[in-house]
């Protein structure tokens, strides 16, 4: 994986107890539970396998990790909003810390089935808010978007901008969480951090997110939209640097905090297609389509609270994440899938 965690190796420390990783078997959370399994943590990952993409991709993800992590790493396959399932984890293992990775993805299908979104981001998030309180719980972290900054907010996008215009129900359902876990942090002395991320990709990306759709357009010549005709600027971010983000919050109990994770320079859509194309050695054939009413023309986080509180410091370039998600995408991804 390009990208390092920060923070104490783990021979500098003491045995801890173990942390929760929900969203396991996802794209960021099987890399969050591979790199903490990697410096010696003891991590226990829940994931239920969404049919919202392929649960044969989340399950080859998960395989990954397990490789990776060997015996630190312990899987449980269940839900989130099941109380009692997440009770009895907490109770047996006694977490130092929870990831809370899990929830249903996806700005612009949350239109359709805005109910689904709440019941799985807001209330899940309600139950693991619940357990960590009624535990000894020394950080909690939470995955936050970009998109909850919606329309008008100034660039680069800080934490200090106002965030109460989101242009889609997954946006307004993150916000939500945002907003919950500070009266956690305020009713029951929680250390939460909340990041935002910013247009995530690499190995193990969703098959719904951009980059992947482009790589198996090239390959397979299914049908994908271009935006605006690729004129949309986004701060890709590799999931290296999330993944080292995520560790380092995890380490840092903060109070409350709100922190971009971003790489903090915006690459227009056309070229990021562009660079695919380079790496794959093959054209694209997209269709233009006018920009949906979900998404922002522009994204790019200022990160330097990042860098401030968790000494987060972005290392891959677009260039080189684009060309390691190529790698991984035709090792991993059978032709015509």
């Amino acid at each position: 994986m390009v990208g390092s965690t920060h923070g104490d190796s783990a021979s500098s420390r003491s045995p801890r107890r173990p942390i929760l990783v929900t969203g396991a078997a996802g794209f960021i959370g099987s890399h969050v539970a591979e790199g903490l399994a990697a410096r010696g943590d003891t991590v226990v990952g829940v994931d239920n396998f969404h049919p919202y993409y392929d649960p044969g991709r989340k399950r080859a993800n998960l395989q990954e990790a397990q490789a990776a992590g060997g015996e630190r790493l312990t899987f449980v396959e269940g839900d989130i909003r099941d109380r009692d399932l997440i009770r009895s984890l907490f109770d047996r293992y006694r977490f130092r810390a929870v990831a809370h990775l899990a929830a249903l993805a996806g700005v612009r299908a949350s239109v359709e089935n805005p109910a689904a979104y709440y019941d799985v981001n807001v209330q899940g998030s309600l139950v693991l808010l619940d357990a960590a309180a009624a535990a000894d719980v020394e950080v909690f972290v939470g995955a936050s978007t970009s998109s909850v900054y919606g329309l008008g907010a100034p660039i680069p996008f800080a934490e200090s901008d106002r965030a109460d215009r989101p242009l889609a129900p997954y946006a307004a359902s993150k916000r939500a969480v945002e907003l919950l876990a500070h009266s956690y942090h305020h009713l029951y002395g929680l250390n939460i951090t909340m990041l935002r991320f910013f247009t995530v990709y690499g190995p193990r990306g969703r098959p719904d997110m951009l980059a992947y759709k482009v790589l198996h357009n090239i390959l397979s010549g299914d049908h994908v939209p271009l935006y605006n005709g690729g004129q949309m600027h986004r701060d890709w971010t590799y999931v290296g640097d999330v993944t080292a983000g995520v560790i380092a919050a995890l380490d840092r109990p903060l109070g409350y905090e709100i922190i971009n994770i971003g790489r903090g320079e915006p690459v227009l859509l056309a070229d990021f297609v562009r660079l695919l194309e380079e790496v794959s050695g093959n054209p694209a054939s997209l269709t233009p389509a006018p920009p949906p009413d979900t998404d922002l023309p522009y994204t790019y986080a200022d990160v330097s609270k990042a860098r401030r509180l968790l000494g987060y410091e972005p290392a891959t370039s677009v260039a080189e994440g684009v060309r390691a998600f190529w790698e991984w995408f035709r090792a991993a991804v059978p032709a015509g899938d």
